[in-house]
């Protein structure tokens, strides 16, 4: 048997070059449809800095977003002179960064092995996956692409940058009744040079670090660069926005090389990619609204996987297809994967709901790995179970 990663499920925080001194991150209270509007009408504007964490999406769902310090009185006043309610998440963005660096360095000075409770970077995870390698050498291999090609359940975490609690996650010793059976792909670091820059240059960062031709800005949404619904509702064809869609389907190397690995493999059961933050389980579609042949049974099988992680903490999760739980999302890795055979494709929205959004605390690292293992292993033995 072997496995090509074991996951965990890590948050993370900045250093980077980039600063946020002063900037705010604001909860709004959405009530009617036209604050819908006003809201994505603000999202657009160019003058002012603005970074949606929760997106303008209906009435009755809040909205979060991280305002520059230089924008903060414009926004408040439109926001204000429009009737939308708000109140301050975060006071100062640049302060929490600054805890949550002094945690990590304090961190490091401490331990000498890989710390599990803690923010990491880049290269500490690829020891960490090398030490993993040799000291459990009939167990985990960095990767393979031969031998037989049996029953595989795919994991991916960190595709966007900025979200460190979707980059890693613990073992658990009831995995070897999967692993008699199964397959275990793990990709810790979906895009590596996006989870690089954002320790090192700006912790907001969210795409890939690639160059777009004709532009000064780079990188691409790598989870609006799938071949599903491709450049549609929910991405952009601005190379600015943090949603760019790319040139075509599969531009990135990131997503490229996950697709030929699969395609070539071709006996995944089960796709998963864990994201951050808002505490939601969902399945496909994201590019339409419209609902998949096999809702009932996905649907089925999320909320008893909630409900499995429910029972550690007390963590509360909504279960539904993208669409209509978050917001319409075009080019998407489940909705690809869904499309191309792998009926038990979903995504996770790790915590938390928006206290702390992008940069959950260290303290909260292992609960939430612990507490998201108990469903991704529900979902796993369902998967094994149900194979065909």
């Amino acid at each position: 048997m072997r496995v090509l990663a074991l996951l965990l499920l890590l948050a993370v925080s900045a250093l980077g070059k980039r600063f946020f001194n002063g900037d705010q991150v604001l909860r709004v209270q959405v009530e009617a449809e036209e604050q819908v509007q006003l809201l994505q009408a603000l999202e657009d504007h160019l003058a002012w800095e603005v970074d949606f964490w929760i997106h303008p999406v209906s009435a009755g769902r809040p909205v979060e977003v991280r305002v520059g310090h230089a924008s903060l009185s414009g926004v408040k006043e439109y926001l204000q002179t429009n009737n939308i309610r708000f109140y301050v998440m975060i006071n100062d963005l640049q302060e929490l960064l600054d805890e949550q660096e002094a945690e990590m360095e304090e961190s490091e000075s401490r331990n000498v092995n890989y710390n599990f409770g803690a923010y990491q970077k880049l290269e500490t995870i690829y020891r960490w996956m090398d030490t993993l390698v040799s000291e459990h050498p009939n167990l985990v291999t960095k990767f393979s692409t031969g031998g037989t090609k049996r029953p595989a359940i795919w994991i991916d975490t960190g595709i966007h940058s900025r979200e460190w609690i979707a980059t890693d996650y613990g073992t658990d010793a009831s995995l070897t009744s999967l692993l008699n059976t199964m397959d275990i792909y793990m990709l810790l670091l979906a895009n590596p040079d996006g989870y690089s820059y954002s320790h090192t240059n700006d912790r907001m960062w969210r795409k890939t670090r690639s160059r777009n031709s004709g532009s000064r800005c780079r990188g691409v949404d790598p989870n609006r660069n799938w071949d599903a619904g491709f450049g549609g509702p929910g991405s952009s064809r601005n190379p600015c926005s943090d949603s760019y869609h790319g040139t075509s389907a599969h531009s990135e190397v990131e997503v490229r090389n996950v697709v030929n690995l699969i395609k070539a493999h071709g006996n995944f059961k089960s796709f998963i990619s864990i994201h951050a933050f808002s505490q939601l389980l969902m399945y496909p579609y994201g590019y339409t609204c419209q609902d998949i042949p096999d809702k009932a049974e996905l649907e089925s099988v999320g909320r008893a996987a909630v409900q499995k992680l429910t029972s550690l903490y007390g963590t509360t999760y909504k279960v539904g297809n993208i669409c209509k739980i978050i917001y319409q999302a075009s080019g998407g890795s489940i909705d690809w994967s869904y499309n191309a055979g792998i009926k038990y494709s979903y995504a996770f929205e790790l915590r938390d709901t928006g206290r702390y959004g992008f940069l959950l605390p260290a303290n909260q690292i292992i609960p939430t790995a612990s507490e998201t293992w108990l469903a991704l292993k529900h979902i796993m033995e369902h998967v094994r179970d149900h194979p065909y």
